[in-house]
C-alpha cells in the first residue's frame, strides 16, 4: 500500500506548481509552441510520470500501470466512439446523403447563424444527453464541416455549444456519479444544478451566435436565439428539480428544436445570412438564394442514418439496457499492482481511502457499439457491400490512427495524474481561499475538467474534497459539489480530449493549437460567470440553494 502525500515538499506552493507541471506541458506545447497534439500529449504523459515518480515519491511500477490503465480507457468507451461516430459520417458521405440533408436544415432555414443553432446547441444537447463522452461535438462538428463552416469555426463552436448540457450528459451519469462519492442525495444534487446551468443555457446560444457573427449578426436574429435559450432552459429545471438528472438534456433538446423550428416558421431574420465567415460585408448577407430542393423521400432517407443513430445511443444509455448487456459480456481486469494499493488520505477524504483500479472490458454496452450497429444498419439501408463497408472501416481507422494516439495519451496523463494525488494538490491550493472558496471551488470544477476531460471524472475526482471543504468553511456542501460539476461544464471546450475529438471530426489535424486558442477565452469567462453565481448563492440570495 502506498499513501499518497499533497505537500511532498513541505511548501504548498512549490507542490502546487510541481503538480501543475504536465498541465502546463501539455497546453503549453499545444498552444503556444504549435506542436501535434499526440506530440503534445505524448511529453505530458512524459512529464506526469516524472512528476509522480521523482517528486510525489509514486513507485514506478505503479504510475506505469496507471498510465496504461488510462490509455485502455482512452480507447476504449472514448476512442470507439469517435471511430465509429466518424465511420457513420464517412458512410453517408460517401453515398451523397449527408449533402440532402444539409440542404434539409436549410429548408428549415437558410441562415447559418439559425443553422448553428439548431445543429450545434439543439442537436448537439440531444446527444449530450444520451451519450455524452466527446459523441456530441464529433457529430455537429461533421455536420457543420458538411454546411460549409470553416474546420475552425465548425471545431471551436461546437466545442462551445456543448457546455450548458454536459452536466447531465449521458444520462445524468456526472450528477450520479457525484453523488456516489459525495454521498448526499442525488435529488438534492440534480435540483441545484438545475438552479445553476438553466441561467446559462439561456446565456449560451446568445454566446455561441456572438462568437460566429459578432454582435450585430447576434442581435438580428436575437428573438430566435431567446426561443431556443428559454425553451431549454425551462425544462432543464423543471426536469432536475422535479424528476431527477436522467432525462434532462434529452426533454430540453427536444423542446429547444421543437419550439425554434415552429418559431422560424412564424419568423424570419430582417436579412439572411448566407455566409459561413464572421464579418462578411451587409452584401452578401442580405439576399436568399434557394435551397437545393429534394423530395420527401429522399430527405428522409439522408435523415435515416441519423435517426437510426439517435435511437441507438439512445437505447445504449438507459441503464436497463447496460445492464442486460453488461450481462450477456462484460470483463472485469483488476490492475495488477495498482488496485487498491494506492491509497487517499486526508484531507481529500475524511478517512483513508483504497482507490480502485478496475478495467471495465464491456464492449457491448459501450456507446461506441451502439454507434457501430446504427452504422452496419445504416450501411445495409444505403446498401454498401460488405467488401466496401470493410474497406471503408478500415481507411476511417487510418485516418483517426493519431487521434486514438493523442486521446490515449491524454488520459494517461489524467490517470498518472490521479492517482499520484497531483490533483489533489491543485485542489487543495483552491480550497485556501476562505469566504472566496465558492468562487474559486467552482473554478475547481473547471480545472478537473479541463485536466480530464470529463465532468463525471471531474466530479469524481474533486466531489469528496467540495463536501469537505464546504462543511469546514460552514457552507451549503450540496451547493459547492453541484457547483463543481455547473463550472466543470466550461471546462469541457478546452480540455485536450475534446479538442483532438473536433479537429477529427472536422478533419483538421493538426491544428489543434489553433482550436485551443479560439475557445479559451470563452471557456474561461463563462467559468468565471458561473463563479460568480455561485458565490451570490452562497452569499446574497442563499434561499435559491435550498433544495425544494
Amino acid at each position: 500500500m502506498w499513501s499518497q502525500g499533497y505537500d511532498p515538499f513541505g511548501n504548498s506552493i512549490v507542490s502546487t506548481f510541481l503538480a501543475a507541471v504536465p498541465v502546463v506541458v501539455l497546453l503549453g506545447c499545444i498552444a503556444f509552441l504549435k506542436m501535434k497534439a499526440h506530440v503534445a500529449a505524448l511529453l505530458g504523459i512524459a512529464s506526469s510520470l516524472a512528476i509522480a515518480i521523482l517528486a510525489f515519491g509514486m513507485p514506478t511500477g505503479m504510475a506505469t500501470r496507471a498510465a496504461a490503465f488510462g490509455a485502455a480507457y482512452g480507447l476504449m468507451p472514448i476512442g470507439w466512439i469517435i471511430l465509429n461516430v466518424i465511420f457513420l459520417y464517412r458512410l453517408t458521405e460517401q453515398r451523397g446523403q449527408f449533402r440532402i440533408l444539409q440542404d434539409s436544415i436549410a429548408g428549415v432555414t437558410p441562415d447559418r447563424r439559425l443553422q448553428l443553432l439548431l445543429i450545434a446547441f439543439g442537436f448537439g444537447a440531444f446527444f449530450e444527453g444520451a451519450a455524452g463522452f466527446g459523441t456530441p461535438v464529433a457529430v455537429t462538428g461533421a455536420m457543420l464541416i458538411g454546411l460549409g463552416f470553416s474546420p475552425l469555426a465548425a471545431s471551436g463552436l461546437s466545442l462551445i455549444a456543448n457546455t450548458a448540457p454536459v452536466a447531465f450528459g449521458a444520462l445524468g451519469t456526472p450528477v450520479i456519479a457525484l453523488a456516489s462519492v459525495t454521498g448526499l442525495d442525488l435529488h438534492e444534487l440534480s435540483g441545484m444544478v438545475g438552479r445553476q446551468l438553466p441561467f446559462f443555457s439561456i446565456i449560451v446560444p446568445f454566446w455561441l451566435i456572438w462568437a460566429f457573427a459578432g454582435w450585430r449578426g447576434m442581435v438580428q436574429v436575437w428573438p430566435a436565439i431567446a426561443v431556443a435559450g428559454v425553451a431549454f432552459a425551462i425544462p432543464q429545471y423543471l426536469v432536475s428539480n422535479f424528476h431527477g438528472p436522467w432525462l434532462v438534456d434529452i426533454i430540453a433538446a427536444l423542446c429547444s428544436m421543437g419550439a425554434l423550428t415552429l418559431f422560424l416558421r412564424l419568423w424570419r431574420p430582417a436579412s439572411i445570412w448566407h455566409s459561413t465567415n464572421r464579418g462578411e460585408p451587409d452584401g452578401t448577407v442580405a439576399t436568399e438564394s434557394a435551397a437545393a430542393t429534394h423530395t420527401s423521400e429522399q430527405v428522409f432517407k439522408a435523415w435515416l442514418p441519423w435517426i437510426v443513430l439517435s435511437v441507438c445511443v439512445f437505447l445504449w444509455g438507459i441503464p436497463q439496457v447496460k445492464a442486460w448487456l453488461d450481462s450477456l459480456f462484460i470483463i472485469k481486469l483488476p490492475v495488477g499492482g495498482l488496485h487498491e494499493l494506492v491509497q487517499k488520505v486526508p484531507p481529500v477524504v475524511a478517512a483513508p481511502t483504497a482507490e480502485a483500479a478496475v478495467y471495465n472490458f464491456n464492449i457491448l454496452s459501450m456507446t461506441g457499439t451502439g454507434i457501430l450497429v446504427a452504422s452496419i444498419l445504416s450501411s445495409v439501408l444505403m446498401k454498401f457491400s460488405l467488401r466496401e463497408f470493410v474497406r471503408e472501416y478500415f481507411q476511417t481507422l487510418v485516418v483517426v490512427r493519431l487521434s486514438l494516439l493523442t486521446i490515449a495519451a491524454m488520459l494517461a496523463l489524467g490517470y498518472v495524474t490521479r492517482y499520484s494525488g497531483a490533483d489533489a494538490t491543485m485542489g487543495l491550493a483552491f480550497a485556501q481561499t476562505g469566504w472566496l472558496y465558492p468562487l474559486f471551488g467552482t473554478m475547481l470544477g473547471w480545472l478537473g475538467v479541463a485536466l480530464t476531460g470529463s465532468d463525471t471524472a471531474s466530479n469524481v475526482l474533486f466531489g469528496g474534497l467540495q463536501r469537505i471543504t464546504s462543511e469546514q468553511l460552514g457552507l451549503n456542501p450540496v451547493l459547492m459539489a453541484a457547483a463543481n460539476s455547473s463550472g466543470g461544464v466550461m471546462g469541457k471546450m478546452i480540455d485536450a480530449q475534446s479538442i483532438v475529438v473536433a479537429s477529427t471530426a472536422t478533419r483538421w489535424y493538426g491544428h489543434e493549437s489553433e482550436i485551443l486558442r479560439y475557445v479559451f477565452f470563452h471557456s474561461i469567462a463563462l467559468a468565471l460567470l458561473v463563479s460568480l453565481l455561485v458565490l451570490g448563492q452562497a452569499y446574497v440570495w442563499p434561499l435559491t440553494t435550498l433544495v425544494h
